[in-house]
């Protein structure tokens, strides 16, 4: 674990996956920076982190630009048609930084991803961003699980993906401070891999009424 405390933005933290993973590593080695579009819903939040953490190191911020440039870590806590935008705002603050992909780009319907075959959410993320070290990571987690990590007693997998092994290295500390197993799967182009795996299990989980608590275990 890092000994050096790192500053960690989230842009979204105001939604459900942004929130999960601001209160899952408020406790850790970790400044956050929390900025929403939607200020209001920061309230709620800011009283949660409060009550479970009181001595957590958390910022709130108005401007994603601002929250950038001031932090180590950059997550991504929108959907993936938002992404763009986003990046757009943030590019000139985000070089060499660590960016962390958690998209799932999925239709309304979770029948399919509306990302071409041949690349994925986290790729495209690292061409907007090609100074930064994109690491895809938290998608294959449901925001429920990162309330309740362990799951019919077994601890959830929480797989990475990047070309930088610093990086990964980095977001494997973030993952684990947050409950779960880090495991690297790979460089970037793995991405896909994992942004598929989450639609099965997204299907899996409406099919069998799985209530969004559901996670991936590799056993060996």
């Amino acid at each position: 674990m890092s000994i050096t405390k790192q500053t960690v933005a989230i842009l979204g933290a105001g939604g459900s996956m942004g929130s999960a993973i601001a209160k899952s590593i408020a406790g850790g080695n970790y400044r956050l920076l929390l900025f929403d579009s939607d200020p209001k819903q920061l309230g709620e939040l800011s009283q949660q982190i409060r009550d479970k953490h009181p001595e957590a190191d958390t910022h709130f911020m108005s401007c994603p630009h601002e929250t950038s440039w001031e932090a180590d870590i950059i997550i991504l806590a929108v959907p993936h048609e938002v992404e763009k935008e986003l990046t757009d705002k943030i590019r000139d603050v985000a070089t060499q930084k660590v960016v962390i992909s958690i998209a799932n780009p999925v239709d309304e319907d979770f029948e399919k991803l509306t990302t071409r075959p041949d690349t994925s959410a986290a790729e495209e993320l690292q061409e907007w961003l090609p100074h930064s070290k994109v690491i895809k990571a938290f998608n294959t987690t449901f925001a429920a699980d990162f309330e309740q990590p362990v799951i019919d007693g077994k601890q959830t997998d929480a797989f990475i993906a990047g070309d930088d092994e610093e990086a990964l290295i980095i977001v494997s500390e973030l993952v684990e401070t947050a409950g779960f197993n880090p495991i690297i799967a790979g460089d970037l182009t793995v991405s896909g891999t994992l942004e598929r795996m989450q639609l099965l299990l997204i299907q899996l989980t409406i099919k069998n009424n799985y209530k969004w608590h559901a996670g991936w275990k590799i056993l060996h």
